[in-house]
């Protein structure tokens, strides 16, 4: 019999995580294969998360194996701040002399350069953004837990973690490509907050 749980993210789970986060890194869609190094997204997207906020964690099982998560962060400004001081600065070191020739694509080497973005820099619409909506979250879910109501138990498990700390609203971002996500978010009451040059950001208010 097939069964799907859902509980709070180990530092076990790590492994999965980056697994889900580069299988689902292409707009929803594996992206195995634009990556040499298939850690290299989700040291961005996924590992961090784990570090800093776990019990904003969680991850949804098929037969006891991780096949999905989401993961979020309260105070994205605090978080932002923690990356750039903590968590960025080895990968910048070791990512500095990696070889031309293992960057496959455009996305990993877009991927390389997050590491060393400015992410806390003075940007009025950021600021706004973050005032409004200070939590953020990524969920990722493989085929095996798609149009199960996997997404809906996993958004619904964070936003009840969300309200025990008295977070009011959260942002995500979404490929613009990816429609289908776009509907699931309009569905669960995220609305458009800022268009950017890969998609939009959206956010949802809390219910306290």
């Amino acid at each position: 019999m097939v069964t799907s749980t859902i509980r709070g993210a180990e530092l076990s789970d790590l492994p999965y995580c980056y697994e889900i986060c580069v299988k689902t890194g292409d707009a929803g869609k594996d992206a195995s294969g634009l990556f040499y190094d298939p850690y290299v997204i989700g040291q961005y997207y996924a590992a961090p998360y784990l570090f800093f906020e776990r019990d904003l964690c969680f991850v949804a099982e098929l037969n006891g194996i991780p096949q999905g998560y989401i993961i979020g962060v309260s105070d994205t400004h605090a978080f932002n701040g923690w990356l750039e001081s903590d968590w960025l600065p080895p990968l910048q070191k070791r990512y500095r002399n990696y070889p031309l020739e293992n960057i496959k694509t455009d996305a990993e080497r877009n991927a390389i350069a997050l590491f060393y973005k400015n992410l806390n820099a003075s940007k009025k619409d950021e600021d706004s953004l973050y005032k409004t909506y200070p939590a953020h979250l990524h969920i990722d879910l493989l085929p095996s837990l798609q149009g199960q109501g996997q997404g809906r138990a996993l958004l619904e498990t964070l936003f009840a973690a969300l309200a025990k700390k008295n977070v009011h609203a959260v942002h995500l971002g979404v490929s613009g490509t990816n429609t289908s996500a776009l509907a699931f978010y309009r569905k669960m009451g995220f609305t458009p907050v800022k268009e950017t040059d890969w998609g939009v950001i959206m956010g949802v208010h809390i219910k306290q």
